[in-house]
């Protein structure tokens, strides 16, 4: 048994949402009880006691949707390659040049590396959606060996396309069947599959039911971008006539499991089609004004019951710097200061937590009996008097990924008092430095 306590718990439990002076007591992994740090020292007298010393206790966050492999795109200068000035171009002239020269040792140090970065930004549960056109067979297993080295939760996805050719679409689709088959035969819950597709622009209606067809009797959900730039909404119009998420309804992809991130160029009649299907959506905010494709009707989705997360698509691993960004992004875009406070934070901790437990059973994301024991530690001393009715300001003007002080993950610390703890952090971004110095070459051969 073990105690973390002394500080303010932030339980996300609607019944006791606010301990000061709080403490969570993990058995295995599991948490077996919380309450105030006298109590549970009293209750369970033998248990190690970890003091956290007036810090702030909560659940560990969940990254609903992310890129691993776009980490070494991170400072990289792309040679004869012009200005981009639409997300098409965006696409053909970075992401899918990048995609084409990965190869796995690229993919494992990508891994390491953003895996890394999570957890010490207090994330211990990642959706990733992969691509490295070049070197598909096995690349899911690559980035599942270095989450289970590093001890973080992970549900991960190959991304289907036509636009290299019918071998590597054949090879995606492989791969997605070949993990999820895979993280199904594994006990524990701390690996899944999904089967990734990239979006409707890059998919054929032959490939979209082809994926239906593998898929069949898997139950892991498909996870595919949707509608992200309003190209993808005048090809799938051109193609058969029908909007995004009209197409993929029609191909029998949406549904309870299945991850539409985005959502940016929907119609309130498609909103309707994802909430009677129970489709999960994920919002993007940094990285939909990054590329500059729009502000999506998040605001309506919510209102209409469709279960929509927040994500990073590997513009960050910070999800607390998502929180800030879903916050602003909605005022500035409706121009009313009024709206997205509480939705905001209703995506991060709410409905992130209802997408993982989707996928991996249990229940994650917050301070309960017999929730998963994943906990974030965050150093923030706060200024002003906290409380049940504040904590949503403190951690939107108070706390970042940077302030995370420890994270366990299913009742171990991999992150302690800001250090590393299952794996040599130093020598890991040496490592990725040396491997992401070469990719760079490679991509500007």
């Amino acid at each position: 048994m073990q105690l973390i306590g002394n500080g303010n718990l932030v339980t996300r439990n609607a019944e006791e949402p606010f301990i000061p002076g709080g403490c969570v007591a993990v058995d295995g992994t599991e948490i077996a009880d919380f309450g105030t740090t006298a109590d549970m020292r009293a209750r369970y007298p033998e248990a190690d006691f970890f003091d956290v010393d007036g810090k702030v206790i909560m659940p560990g966050l969940i990254n609903a949707h992310t890129h691993i492999y776009s980490a070494f795109a991170r400072g990289m200068s792309l040679e004869n390659s012009p200005v981009n000035k639409d997300f098409p171009m965006i696409l053909e002239n970075l992401w899918w040049r990048v995609d084409k020269v990965l190869n796995l040792d690229d993919v494992r140090h990508s891994a390491y590396t953003t895996l890394v970065d999570c957890i010490k930004s207090g994330v211990t549960t990642v959706f990733d959606h992969h691509a490295s056109q070049s070197h598909i067979d096995g690349s899911l297993f690559v980035i599942a060996d270095a989450a289970k080295e590093l001890g973080i939760r992970t549900s991960l996805a190959y991304e289907v396309t036509d636009r290299d050719g019918a071998l590597a679409c054949a090879a995606g689709i492989r791969e997605n069947v070949s993990f999820i088959k895979h993280a199904q035969a594994q006990s524990g819950g701390m690996v899944h599959g999904m089967f990734g597709m990239h979006a409707s622009l890059t998919l054929s209606q032959e490939t979209l039911e082809t994926c239906v067809a593998e898929m069949g009797g898997l139950d892991a959900g498909f996870h595919i971008h949707t509608a992200e730039g309003i190209s993808d909404v005048y090809d799938s119009l051109a193609k058969c006539g029908k909007r995004v998420v009209n197409r993929l309804y029609d191909a029998k992809i949406l549904g309870s499991k299945t991850i539409c991130v985005h959502c940016v160029h929907i119609s309130p009649a498609e909103i309707e089609l994802l909430a009677d299907t129970g489709t999960l959506v994920v919002h993007n905010p940094e990285s939909n004004m990054g590329n500059a494709v729009g502000c999506g009707p998040v605001l309506q989705c919510l209102a209409k019951g469709v279960t929509l997360g927040l994500g990073t698509d590997g513009y960050t691993s910070d999800m607390f710097e998502s929180l800030k960004v879903a916050n602003i992004l909605h005022k500035h875009h409706l121009c009313d200061p009024s709206v997205a406070w509480g939705e905001s934070h209703q995506m991060l901790f709410d409905n992130n937590r209802e997408i993982a437990q989707r996928h991996f059973g249990g229940t994650v994301g917050i301070i309960s009996k017999g929730a998963k024991a994943d906990i974030a530690v965050v150093d923030y001393d706060p200024l002003t008097p906290m409380h049940a009715g504040n904590i949503g300001g403190h951690i939107l003007f108070g706390m970042m990924g940077r302030s995370v002080d420890s994270t366990m993950i299913n009742g171990r610390f991999v992150y302690k008092q800001r250090e590393l703890l299952v794996a040599d952090e130093r020598q890991i971004f040496a490592k990725s430095r040396e491997q992401a110095a070469d990719f760079w070459r490679r991509v500007n051969s």
